[in-house]
């Protein structure tokens, strides 16, 4: 069977490079909002933030928007499994290890959903070639923790254990929404399950973090700024844009692009230095993303055989 990969233009690669700068950046801003704010009320912050602009933006464009009891749920399922959980999971991780290394075992995302897409979907089969990909990408996750440090269940092997558990639950929202929100505006959909997520993550934080004192210095409202407009709201508007420029097949380079770029900015601006396993474990992780890809031996199938397509 053949198949056709969308070309990247100048303006797709542009735009997936700002969308990966925009959610690399984010582990940054986490941590940086994690200095006076409860990791709740980041994410209810990030959530509630998120959402007021996202509908700011669907009615400025007067987009459709539905009122179903089932979507309504549809869309509660994926506040919960895309946002609430997630992001609760990375900023209580990150208050534990490096927002380098958060960013690195995020990437995992497509690990899992690599594993778990095929028990839904029949026309998404873990191949031979997937299988070996996502061996070696969770032998890069084992090398980055260390497999002596998941018995000792101290803080830092606890906060990456999270960090895994965003990663699950991000795979669960994929096929939660590819099953369950069909023919609704990504839009739409992002500001319904934004506010989803604000409608339990606002009470969370109020009951285990308390009344916000809201007495935040410039940096802290500037990284929840950042967290609610640009990687929630304007990161989920960009999505889709990328998607329709690049195709799913490119969008999923973003994966590999994110993590080099938050341990990229962690070290700029708050010197964290990784550990050498953190490097070898990310090598290992880029590697088996690569081989689930697959279009390197595409394009080396397409070098020995010109004129066909793999």
């Amino acid at each position: 069977m053949k198949q056709t990969q969308t070309t990247l233009s100048a303006i797709a690669w542009g735009l997936l490079g700002l969308l990966a700068l925009i959610w690399g950046a984010s582990f940054m801003s986490t941590r940086a909002a994690l200095a006076e704010v409860g990791a709740l009320t980041t994410v209810a912050f990030r959530v509630g933030g998120g959402a007021a602009l996202l509908w700011v933006f669907v009615a400025a464009t007067r987009l459709p928007v539905p009122k179903d009891a089932r979507t309504l749920a549809a869309l509660l399922g994926m506040g919960i499994l895309n946002n609430a959980i997630p992001f609760s999971l990375i900023a209580w991780g990150q208050q534990h290890i490096a927002s380098g290394l958060a960013g690195i075992l995020n990437s995992a995302t497509a690990l899992f959903t690599v594993l778990l897409v095929p028990l839904f979907f029949a026309d998404e089969r873990l191949t031979l070639r997937k299988l070996l990909g996502v061996i070696l990408g969770f032998g890069g996750v084992a090398v980055i923790i260390g497999v002596t440090n998941l018995a000792l269940l101290n803080p830092r092997s606890l906060g990456q254990i999270a960090i895994l558990g965003a990663a699950v639950s991000y795979a669960l929202s994929a096929i939660f929404g590819r099953k369950y929100l069909k023919g609704i505006r990504p839009e739409v959909s992002s500001a319904g399950m934004l506010s989803a997520a604000a409608l339990i993550m606002i009470p969370a934080a109020l009951l285990h973090d308390g009344m916000p004192a809201l007495a935040y210095g410039p940096r802290t409202w500037a990284a929840l700024a950042y967290l609610a407009f640009l990687a929630s709201a304007l990161a989920y508007i960009l999505y889709y844009l990328v998607l329709s420029h690049a195709g799913a097949g490119n969008l999923s380079l973003v994966t590999l692009m994110i993590p080099p770029i938050a341990v990229f900015l962690g070290a700029l601006v708050y010197g964290e230095a990784l550990p050498a396993q953190a490097f070898a474990g990310l090598a290992f992780l880029a590697a088996g993303l690569v081989i689930i890809d697959g279009r390197l031996g595409r394009l080396a199938f397409a070098r020995r055989h010109p004129g066909k397509v793999s």
